[in-house]
């Protein structure tokens, strides 16, 4: 694998150094979770001065090390291991193979010179709730796919190129390595459908595997529109399948989301300051993988950017819902939308994103819903074109696509 930059999640795991709890390292299968602790964070842990015997890493998916599957030899060897009063890390990549994990870990807990650290890569373990396992004493890096900055940092052509490539095939770390676009897709596609897929079918026993296989297909056709259960299901019903209930879409929705594959955005009322739970968009977590699913027939580059982008906010820790602004047209009450609204302990973004404002009436038009918000917290328009940032007649900061991946503080300037 190439050497990418993946120091927002290396920085996470040494803050969280030490700190008496486990670090479970969470993630979209293949976002490059195994790859953060060993090499990145062993590698860290060598240059402050840590013995290489006070690191035990344990690849829990090789054949060679299946004794350790039983929790009893696992939990026995790391505890002969310890031989002194100094700090020991721990590192056991897809721990989820290990019967009753929990309780190992657990009583990991209990020894003061064992700091831990954990990957898992199945259904289970990718679950949102994982961290009830460990009743409160588990604490979780969620890693996401490449940022563009990351992949960038392993691309060895042009920025423009490296979009191009980003935007079709998306951000998990292998697709660096494969050197044909032919290779690319098939690795996408081979990818969702023997992994993410089987994931989430065998974790929730789906007995309708048509029918997921459908609205995943549905969802990353109209990647960033507004739906719900119901409109869902009467998709469905238009194709002729009269069988689905809102409930089963419902409970599809969910393993969905609780296997990461995609993410829900729901809608919020900024003036009335209240959340409205439908309808709600869904964006993927990898927008290689919502192209593979479409056998990379509907690239759009409107709606790919603006999945894009609410993945790098995701990224940055913000909390990211879609704005909805009422206003009154004449006698009637009209609302407006917001791409984006980001919350971050005390700030706020408002967010829209434009391919280009090449008219006065275009600036006009993505500003309306934005200058209908009457408070003080900055509000943006990103455009695809790489251009100087500007601010509008009406005071709206407007930024480049490029600007505002490459650079993180690119909000705040």
């Amino acid at each position: 694998m190439k050497t990418i930059n993946r120091d927002l999640y290396l920085n996470k795991l040494i803050q969280r150094k030490e700190n008496h709890l486990i670090k479970i390292v969470t993630g979209i299968r293949r976002s490059g979770k195994s790859y953060l602790l060993d090499p990145l964070f062993k590698h860290y842990l060598l240059s402050t001065g840590v013995k290489e015997n006070h690191i035990i890493k344990i690849d829990l998916d090789l054949r060679m090390n299946k004794d350790f599957l039983d929790p009893d030899y696992l939990d026995t060897y790391i505890r002969n291991a310890i031989q002194d009063k100094e700090m020991y890390y721990v590192i056991l990549d897809e721990i989820q193979k290990v019967t009753d994990f929990e309780s190992v870990l657990n009583g990991f807990l209990k020894i003061d010179n064992l700091d831990v650290y954990v990957t898992g890569s199945n259904s289970k373990f990718l679950s949102s709730d994982i961290i009830t396992e460990f009743r409160g004493r588990g604490d979780e890096v969620r890693v996401h796919p490449l940022t563009f900055f990351e992949f960038l940092s392993a691309y060895p052509h042009s920025k423009e190129e490296a979009w191009n490539e980003y935007m079709l095939y998306g951000g998990l770390p292998l697709i660096l390595d494969q050197k044909t676009d032919e290779q690319k897709r098939n690795y996408l596609i081979q990818l969702f459908n023997t992994t993410y897929l089987k994931d989430t079918i065998e974790r929730n026993h789906i007995q309708r595997t048509d029918v997921l296989d459908t609205l995943v297909n549905i969802l990353a056709s109209s990647v960033g529109s507004l739906t719900n259960p119901k409109k869902l299901a009467d998709t469905f019903l238009s194709h002729g399948i009269k069988d689905i209930s809102v409930n089963t879409i419902t409970s599809y929705l969910n393993c969905l989301l609780d296997s990461f594959i995609i993410n829900k955005v729901e809608r919020y009322d900024i003036k009335g300051k209240k959340y409205i739970s439908t309808p709600a968009k869904y964006y993927f977590a990898d927008v290689g993988l919502r192209n593979a699913r479409l056998n990379f027939r509907q690239v759009e580059e409107n709606h790919i950017m603006e999945n894009i982008i609410y993945n790098e906010l995701l990224t940055r820790g913000y909390n990211v819902d879609v704005g909805i602004v009422e206003i009154r047209d004449g006698d009637a009450r009209k609302q407006l939308e917001v791409d984006f609204v980001c919350n971050q302990s005390d700030k706020r973004y408002y967010i829209q994103v434009a391919l280009h404002l090449d008219t006065r009436e275009k600036t006009l038009q993505e500003e309306k819903s934005l200058l209908n918000i009457h408070d003080n917290f900055k509000k943006i328009i990103i455009v695809k074109d790489n251009i100087k940032k500007w601010n509008t007649e009406e005071g709206i900061l407007v930024l480049g696509l490029e600007e505002f991946l490459l650079n993180k503080d690119s909000l705040n300037l």
